[in-house]
This record gives C-alpha cells, sequence and structure tokens, in this order.
C-alpha cells in the first residue's frame, strides 16, 4: 500500500491557501511569500551553503566521494561519480509534534 493512500499529500497550492488564510494577505501575496521562500531556499543550497530553520529541520549538503559499484543489470563494474546529496534532518520539535499528532490521531 502506497504512502498516498494512507495520506493525502499537502502540494504547493495548499500551503498558499493555508498562508492566504492564516496571514491574512491577499492570495497574489501568499503566493509570492512562498514562491520567495522555496526560491530563496534554492538559491543558498544552489551556493553550496545549508539551510536551517530553526524549530523545523535543516537542509544538508554532504559531498560524496567517487566509489565503484556493479550495474545491477549484468555484473559489470561501474564507476559513480562524485557529487553532492541533499539530506533533510528534522528539528527535535518538529519530531516530537509530528510523533504527538500521530499518537492522537490513533486515539480518536
Amino acid at each position: 500500500m502506497k504512502n498516498t493512500e494512507l495520506h493525502e499529500a499537502v502540494v504547493k497550492a495548499d500551503l498558499v491557501d493555508r498562508v492566504y488564510k492564516k496571514v491574512g494577505f491577499t492570495r497574489q501575496e501568499a503566493v509570492a511569500a512562498v514562491e520567495i521562500l522555496f526560491k530563496e531556499i534554492k538559491l543558498v543550497l544552489g551556493k553550496g551553503e545549508d539551510v536551517c530553520i530553526s524549530g523545523f529541520a535543516g537542509f544538508h549538503l554532504k559531498n560524496k566521494k567517487e566509489r565503484n559499484a556493479r550495474d545491477p543489470r549484468n555484473g559489470k563494474p561501474i564507476l559513480i561519480s562524485s557529487r553532492r546529496v541533499l539530506t533533510f534532518k528534522p528539528s527535535r520539535n518538529l519530531l516530537v509534534s509530528t510523533n504527538r499528532l500521530m499518537h492522537e490521531s490513533k486515539d480518536t
């Protein structure tokens, strides 16, 4: 069973709608605010810097070294080139709140 079958995913448009309703922006201002936030996160990560949002999470870039591996289709050795990967590390607050929400939803 896929995760999407259990829970409906929140998409960018949903986030815009929530900002629109909670902050009191116009819908266009809410769209702009969400777009600017995502754009700035992308720009900072593109420069090779980490993004840490206190109380939420951190987005960290890690350098992976080149390494030898095997092609699973034919078993031939291949070289995987070095690259940067993006990792997501939730804050303690986020972990506590998501676990609390999970436990509350089970009780109801």
